[in-house]
């Protein structure tokens, strides 16, 4: 069985070791994401190129996924880098502190005053530590400590609720989006959009930095879920960011949202990757709780495109077992997935020919007994993304001769990228070439169908507009 599900890994000091880098390519690594909350442009860059070099001596493709650090909202430093705050304690959060006591610490968002009013909730270290908002003085939030705890340098603080105003792109942002089209990520992730115009916005800045990757919305402010529809729209892509977005909108409310977004981001045709803890407890232990694994295995089940792993793989002690751990409970969720053409797609009107000879071929290799393959041949990849918005258990294959294509594919749920190469311009010629591809790679043999797609004039992007099915071997027969 071949895994449906991508898997995404952050690299980092765990995984900087090219030997480690590559024996997590062989457990399963689809995607790597490269964090720009930490390092320089220089350390970035060479990670990937690490990687895409490993991946041409495998013989295969592994995307990049750049992420950008976002307007992360942060107390400043303490004199003794702690404080221990309890229930009843009143705090002070000042933008003018330079460095912070038991009663005060600075902020490097400057304008959080501003967004703030007597009653507010503020949520620190990850919900850890809860504050009640008494009054706002100039630059200073004057707060009621509800729930205490250990409060230490820099870390993030989040209204209840949502409503802080930071944009969404910060200059370190658009600096670092200029590195991300240097490095020519096929992927760049967006933190805390609220609106489709932060998604337009970094589309503009990345397009004209020359990138051509696709932007992922990482939805992890309560605001973007009263916008999601529209930021679906703007974005190729969505992130299920669970840990902002838990801590804003209360961490009840997220299973519900999660299947809520998986679902939306297939029907409007776009990826979506389910994140953060995971398999936290493997930073630490080399096998996953069983509560993890029921979580991995309920978003497969929800129908994402990718499950995504961050300090388990960037800086824990078993990089290598979180990805195998995570390939293993993949595989066994996919058996459990019905494998039935999505009813929503049969009432929709397509505005494309290619989408429409897509949604053929995946009605027909769902219907039709003893069909093996899908082989799309393809230039944009465009036909291999919405076939792979719909549930059935036959691999696609992306057949293209564009490695940035090969590279966008790696995130598609149920597609695999084929290196396809050839100088034939003759429609017959190139399926036969194409099944022998397959039949080269144990994909299918005698008497297995395939269902493939191909567009005419041969070469141009999206162009596809014939679908055909071949039984394998048939023509050596003729």
């Amino acid at each position: 069985m071949i895994r449906r599900t991508k898997i995404v890994a952050t690299l980092g000091p765990s995984s900087n070791d090219p030997k480690v880098l590559d024996k997590m390519m062989e457990a399963g690594v689809d995607v790597v994401r490269l964090n720009f909350s930490h390092g320089i442009a220089q350390d970035h860059i060479d990670r990937a190129e690490m990687v895409r070099s490993l991946a041409r001596t495998r013989g295969r493709a592994v995307g990049v996924l750049v992420d950008l650090q976002g307007p992360k909202i942060r107390v400043g430093k303490f004199a003794d880098g702690k404080v221990t705050l309890k229930s009843g304690d009143r705090f002070v959060l000042d933008a003018t502190c330079e460095l912070g006591n038991q009663e005060r610490v600075g902020l490097d968002y400057k304008d959080l005053p501003k967004d703030l009013e007597r009653g507010a909730t503020l949520l620190l270290d990850d919900g850890r530590i809860e504050m009640w908002v008494e009054e706002v003085k100039g630059a200073e939030i004057i707060c009621k400590v509800v729930q205490g705890g250990v409060l230490s340098n820099n870390k993030g603080i989040n209204r209840k609720g949502g409503g802080l105003s930071a944009a969404a792109l910060t200059e370190k942002d658009i600096e670092d989006i200029k590195t991300a089209a240097a490095l020519k990520a096929d992927y760049v992730a967006i933190s805390f959009p609220r609106s489709a115009a932060d998604m337009q916005l970094a589309r503009n800045l990345l397009r004209a930095a020359g990138g051509h990757g696709m932007l992922v919305a990482k939805i992890e402010r309560a605001e973007a879920i009263t916008a999601l529809e529209e930021i679906l729209d703007a974005s190729d892509a969505i992130m299920v960011a669970r840990g902002d977005l838990g801590v804003e909108v209360g961490d009840a409310a997220v299973p519900a949202l999660q299947k809520r977004m998986i679902r939306m981001a297939r029907q409007r045709n776009k990826v979506v990757i389910t994140a953060t803890q995971m398999m936290e407890s493997m930073i630490s232990s080399p096998i996953p709780t069983r509560a993890e694994v029921s979580d991995v295995a309920n978003a497969v089940l929800d129908g994402t495109d990718a499950v995504m792993l961050s300090a388990e793989t960037a800086a824990g002690m078993y990089p290598v077992e979180a990805i195998a751990a995570m390939d293993r409970v993949c595989c066994e969720a996919e058996k459990e997935i019905e494998r039935d053409f999505n009813k929503f797609r049969l009432d929709k009107n397509f505005n494309r020919k290619d989408e429409s000879v897509a949604m053929a071929a995946i009605f027909t290799a769902t219907h039709l007994p003893n069909v093996r393959a899908i082989a799309a041949l393809t230039q944009s990849g465009n036909t291999c993304l919405w076939m792979s918005r719909m549930s059935t258990g036959v691999p696609i294959y992306a057949l293209t001769p564009e490695v940035e294509t090969r590279r966008k594919v790696t995130l598609y749920r149920g597609v695999y990228p084929v290196n396809f190469k050839t100088d034939s311009k003759d429609r017959d010629q190139l399926l036969i070439e194409a099944e022998n591809e397959l039949r080269r790679r144990g994909a299918v043999r005698d008497g297995d169908l395939i269902v493939l797609t191909i567009g005419e004039p041969i070469g141009e992007s999206g162009g596809t507009n014939t679908m055909k099915i071949v039984t394998v071997g048939e023509h050596k027969k003729a």
